[in-house]
């Protein structure tokens, strides 16, 4: 079942995603060589309550922590722990706030020091698949639209999709229907309409679209050990034009590209 937002609703999960971004933005100070990804967990949870949210992941299903941290081949949900980054790594960080009754969800893919050229387009293209995806997010299209438009862009460079994880809706409920895959065909689909919140998220891998789970039951990487980039961003449809509710603003004037 979809749960389509009210104007009001909207604005609580602006609030809460208002406090994502921030924490992505404390996040962003801390990406570089020789730091602890458990030491960036801790930042985020500490940012998000120390405002008034709840971290959306920690115990959710028994997620231990607040960040889904990805590094290099890892795709996502992988875990802080005691590695410390280094020169040449990836490192996508997931992170989801609740907050006044509702969560939001937001991703974004760092290079730390220095990567190669081939590495930094993939970050690149995966991130404009996202607002390609975000422009067809609109009144009237279809979840097809929104999901061709990520795959036409990122299969033109030769990257493959993952298809074993997608998009989704969003609200008071961290998942919630519908499912928005990152590969479809156009006019296919839930039809989006006035109200609708989802959580757009394109993954995107240097070599093929094949994935494994680890042994740990979460992280999922590539199966052919190849860099995968993860952004997302959420979203809310209306007649009179898409907005986007999460921000990576605060990344952006925080991190040292």
């Amino acid at each position: 079942m979809i749960y389509y937002k009210s104007r009001e609703e909207v604005e609580l999960i602006k609030e809460s995603a208002l406090i994502l971004g921030k924490a992505h933005g404390e996040v962003a100070k801390m990406v570089k060589p020789g730091v602890k990804t458990l030491k960036l967990d801790q930042i985020a949870e500490e940012f998000i309550r120390d405002n008034g949210g709840v971290p959306s992941f920690k115990n959710y299903n028994g997620f231990p922590s607040s960040l889904c941290i990805s590094l290099n081949e890892n795709v996502v949900h992988g875990f802080p722990s005691e590695y410390e980054l280094k020169d040449g790594d990836i490192i996508s960080v997931d992170c989801g706030v609740f907050y006044k009754g509702f969560h939001s969800d937001s991703a974004y893919t760092y290079p730390v020091g220095r990567v190669t050229e081939e590495i930094m387009q993939l970050l690149k293209v995966t991130k404009e698949s996202l607002y390609k995806g975000i422009e067809m997010a609109v009144c009237g299209n279809r979840i097809g639209d929104v999901a061709f438009a990520i795959q036409n862009h990122v299969e033109q460079y030769g990257y493959g999709v993952v298809r074993e994880l997608v998009g989704h809706g969003i609200g008071r409920n961290l998942h919630e229907s519908p499912e928005v895959p990152n590969y479809g065909k156009r006019g296919r689909g839930t039809k989006l309409k006035e109200g609708l919140v989802i959580a757009i998220e394109p993954m995107v891998n240097l070599g093929t679209r094949n994935v494994v789970q680890e042994a740990d039951g979460w992280t999922i990487r590539t199966a052919d050990r190849a860099p995968s980039a993860h952004y997302e961003h959420t979203v809310a449809i209306f007649e009179s034009g898409t907005e986007v509710l999460t921000t990576h603003k605060f990344i952006e004037e925080n991190f040292k590209f």
